[in-house]
């Protein structure tokens, strides 16, 4: 999609039009509904509900970070537990991510991050390579923060990856507090997305690979 003049207005000579990178996906299965909106060039405006308060934080604490406007609502089956629903979440906010980043030319590609909780540190670094792969290394004293079982935090992010089509190797460095620790890979996730989703003005139109293509 391309940014069109407004009413009255006239492309200037030389002028480029800007792909608009937003993303409309909807997930719907016999366990979980999810539909979402988001923007890639946004100011961190969010508005998030899911059915697991402190997953709504953690994913509010992320699209602020990345500078990510997105508008998202969840609901599963939580009687059964909570599984399927951080992961579609995960799911649709990868494709989400990869349909508005389009064939990632211009973009930067790769960022990394360290971001501090408290007593915690978080670390991400993100390739949009097109191949999913995720590690991570994390290790939570607590079966539970507050309402989200804590061996789904790798899930989720595992999910990210797989539909974000990008490497995310993720690293609590050290903490004490649970919610620090989510929180700084959270937030750490967010701050190296919103860099390397970011437009590079030295390559502009180019695709970030030595072979012309990220796949």
């Amino acid at each position: 999609m391309t940014q069109k003049p407004q009413k009255g207005q006239k492309m200037q000579k030389g002028q480029v039009r800007k792909r608009l990178r937003s993303a409309v996906v909807r997930r719907v299965t016999k366990e979980t509904s999810v539909n979402l909106t988001l923007a890639l060039d946004g100011s961190g405006r969010t508005k998030i509900k899911t059915p697991i308060p402190f997953f709504s934080h953690m994913l509010d604490a992320f699209c602020r970070f990345a500078n990510l406007d997105v508008e998202l609502t969840a609901s599963g089956d939580l009687e059964i537990d909570q599984h399927h629903t951080v992961e579609d979440v995960g799911l649709a906010l990868g494709q989400a991510i990869a349909e508005a980043v389009g064939d990632r030319a211009g973009v930067r590609r790769s960022a990394s991050a360290f971001v501090p909780m408290d007593d915690a540190l978080g670390f991400c670094s993100v390739d949009l390579s097109g191949r999913p792969f995720c590690a991570f290394d994390a290790k939570f004293d607590k079966n539970r923060q507050g309402d989200l079982e804590l061996d789904l935090v790798s899930e989720f992010f595992k999910s990210l990856a797989n539909t974000s089509k990008a490497n995310w190797h993720l690293r609590v460095e050290y903490g004490e507090n649970e919610h620090h620790k989510v929180e700084a890979l959270f937030k750490s996730a967010g701050r190296a997305l919103g860099e390397a989703v970011s437009r590079d003005p030295a390559r502009a139109g180019v695709v970030p690979s030595t072979k012309g293509v990220l796949e």
